[in-house]
């Protein structure tokens, strides 16, 4: 997914945009797949949290190769946008199946009383990344003493978190807001500027004196593009819960065999995207989507160790308006193990 203005998220934001979501009728644009809707079809929404990117490859690729149909659905998608994370959305009822940027919306939602549960992560490991030159880079966490960082307002709890882990104070690190344009690293106003890695085209200005520190290497592992849906819907529809799950997979698992055509399909249905810019990320977005866990384990793993690990990191920096909530209250494992036969076991 090449959007990172939700890379970061604070209570303040999520919640702000919750209400917001809240007030919309599905809002957004929709996309609808299928040469005609079939009367024997059950039509699914799935609301994202972004505008329409590379992050959904494995979704366009499932309705258009009738995985989705096999399973007797048909699959529509809202995109999101700026402050509208989706998520309420799907609380409400109004969708069956959300993804979202970060794993932190979601314990940031449940804490805030929305019954949601993640279900599978898209990617593996966080794109979310520190960009410097080679004049005066960061490799390391350390490195980040005395230097100015520009990031997303939204993305500065990323920032604490980060220092906070690494025991560095906040005071040996400049802050600068910024938006997506990384122009602040070449013009001097800053030493670091941040963003999603797989943001291809907002990065060529940087050129190859780029060095890159992944918040994931720096000790914050959190999980991108990941799919939730409501507790009721757990409880009272567990199959088309698998259903959808086992369409994206295999979605997932024909991109990974297919990223050019996959991208020609990206393109079709979304001819803004430019097709260039795609094709030379799409590998980008497969090693996030594929490692060692999903050739063990099938795409979307996660692991319960991991959201508990998320969970303390932002208790400890005290995000949660209310108290922090409990792991089993913010993601199952149990739609992964009903589809583990049917999830491609691809590696990186």
């Amino acid at each position: 997914m090449t959007s990172d203005h939700q890379s970061g998220v604070t209570r303040r934001s999520v919640l702000s945009s919750l209400g917001a979501t809240a007030g919309l009728a599905c809002a957004g644009t929709f996309a609808s797949f299928g040469p005609a809707r079939a009367q024997d079809l059950r039509t699914v929404n799935l609301q994202l949290g972004w505008l329409a990117s590379n992050g959904i490859l494995g979704e366009v690729a499932a309705a258009e190769q009738g995985f989705f149909a096999e399973e007797g659905l048909e699959l529509d998608i809202t995109a999101g946008g700026p402050n509208v994370d989706g998520v309420a959305s799907v609380a409400s009822g109004r969708a069956a199946l959300g993804s979202i940027s970060s794993s932190p919306s979601l314990m940031l939602a449940r804490s805030a009383g929305l019954p949601v549960k993640c279900i599978a992560a898209g990617y593996q490991q966080h794109p979310f990344t520190y960009f410097s030159l080679e004049k005066n880079p960061v490799r390391e966490p350390k490195d980040l003493i005395g230097k100015t960082v520009a990031t997303n307002g939204t993305a500065r709890i990323l920032l604490q978190a980060l220092l906070a882990k690494n025991e560095i104070p906040e005071d040996e690190v400049e802050v600068l807001v910024m938006g997506s344009d990384m122009s602040p690293l070449m013009t001097g106003q800053a030493d670091v500027v941040t963003g999603w890695k797989t943001n291809t085209s907002a990065l060529e200005v940087i050129g190859d004196q780029r060095v890159d520190m992944s918040l994931w290497d720096a000790g914050i592992q959190l999980y991108a593009n990941p799919y939730y849906v409501t507790d009721q819907s757990l409880s009272d529809e567990p199959e088309l819960v698998n259903a959808m799950l086992r369409a994206v997979s295999r979605g997932w698992g024909w991109v990974h065999d297919n990223p050019e055509a996959a991208v020609d399909l990206l393109v079709g249905r979304y001819p803004n995207l430019d097709r260039e810019a795609e094709l030379n990320t799409v590998d980008m977005v497969l090693d996030y989507s594929f490692n060692d866990a999903t050739a063990e384990r099938g795409w979307g793993t996660m692991t319960k160790e991991n959201w508990q690990a998320q969970l303390d990191t932002y208790d400890s920096l005290g995000q949660f308006e209310n108290a922090a909530p409990a792991v089993d209250d913010v993601m199952t494992l149990a739609p992964l193990e009903a589809t583990a036969d049917t999830r491609p076991n691809y590696g990186g």
